[in-house]
């Protein structure tokens, strides 16, 4: 199975040299928020365009949950009758099986076309 999350590019940069990633989401450590935010393939673009919106130099992780780690859990999140999946642990980068460019639209918004 194969489960996705959006980085900064300078964040996976880091996680690269260390050996794992620890950013919930925008903004928010694993440490403080208690897991990493990640979505299935149809719901990659609806959260970018939710909360990465005016940002740029970001990445999608494409994540081998066979290969990971820490525990994967889907669960609701506040707004959304959809459950989210969501990494209990640091992101071991040898469990990133592609790291694609992600950039928006000439519309401003975002797509997303894999899985």
């Amino acid at each position: 199975m194969t489960i996705y999350h959006i980085a900064f590019e300078s964040d996976w940069a880091l996680a690269s040299e260390t050996g794992e990633y620890r950013v919930s989401t925008r903004g928010k450590t694993l440490d403080e928020q208690g897991f990493i935010h990640a979505s299935d393939a149809h719901q990659v673009a609806g959260v970018a365009n939710f909360i990465y919106r005016q940002d740029d130099g970001l990445v999608v992780l494409e994540i081998d949950v066979a290969k990971l780690r820490s525990q994967v859990r889907y669960e609701g999140v506040p707004g959304s009758d959809e459950l989210f999946p969501h990494i209990y642990g640091p992101l071991n980068v040898d469990a990133v099986v592609a790291v694609l460019p992600f950039a928006q639209g000439p519309d401003g918004s975002f797509a997303f076309q894999n899985g």
